[in-house]
C-alpha cells in the first residue's frame, strides 16, 4: 500500500457528554479510531502523525474538524479527515491505494477498482454489537481484536489528538506513542 485516505464526516452524536473532550476524547478518539484501526490492519503501523484542527467555534469543546497526515513505517503515507459539523453522517471509511489497485471500504460496502464487491445486508452493525455485548457478559463473544492491538490503535488516536492540541508532529515508535 502506498496511500491511505480515511474519513469520519458526521454530526455530533445526541449525547451531552460527547462535546466535552475530558469525557469523550474528541471525534478522533471516540469515532475515527475505528478508521485508524482499519488503516493499521491494511497498511501497517504509523510512525508519525501531524494533525491540524480547524479553529474551534466554542472554547472547551472538542475540535469540530481535524485534518491529519500519517507516515506509515512501511513507507506509505496517509491522511485522516474528521468533522462533526454536519447534520447527518456523510462518509465513514478508508481508501487504500497501491500499485494498480484501489480499495474503498465503508461501513456498508467494499469497492475494488470502482466495482462494488461486497454490499452489507444491513445487519453488520447489529452482529458486531451483539458479539461485543456477549463478550462483556462473559459469553462466547466473537472479539476479533486482541486487547493489545486495540490499545495500540487507541494510542495512535491519542497521538493524533495530541498533535492537534499541540500544533506539532508526534512521533510514534511502532509500539505506541514515544
Amino acid at each position: 500500500m502506498r496511500l491511505a485516505i480515511g474519513h469520519w464526516l458526521d454530526k455530533v452524536p445526541p449525547v451531552g457528554w460527547w462535546l466535552d473532550p475530558a469525557l469523550s476524547g474528541g471525534q478522533v478518539v471516540e469515532q475515527a479510531v475505528h478508521v485508524l484501526d482499519l488503516a493499521r490492519l491494511l497498511v501497517g503501523e504509523v510512525e508519525m502523525v501531524h494533525a491540524v484542527p480547524a479553529v474551534n467555534g466554542v472554547d472547551g469543546e472538542v475540535d469540530r474538524a481535524v485534518a491529519a497526515v500519517l507516515r506509515f513505517t512501511g513507507g506509505a503515507t496517509g491522511m485522516l479527515a474528521t468533522t462533526c459539523l454536519l447534520r447527518h453522517k456523510h462518509r465513514v471509511g478508508l481508501e487504500v491505494h497501491a500499485d494498480g489497485i484501489a480499495l474503498d471500504l465503508t461501513e456498508t460496502r467494499l469497492t475494488v477498482d470502482g466495482e462494488t464487491i461486497v454490499q452489507d445486508d444491513g445487519q453488520a452493525k447489529i452482529r458486531v454489537a451483539r458479539a461485543f455485548i456477549d463478550a462483556v457478559r462473559g459469553g462466547d463473544g466473537d472479539v476479533r481484536v486482541p486487547y493489545h492491538e486495540a490499545l495500540r490503535t487507541h494510542e495512535l488516536a491519542l497521538a493524533v489528538a495530541r498533535s492537534a492540541a499541540q500544533s506539532r508532529p508526534v512521533e510514534l515508535d511502532g509500539q505506541g506513542v514515544s
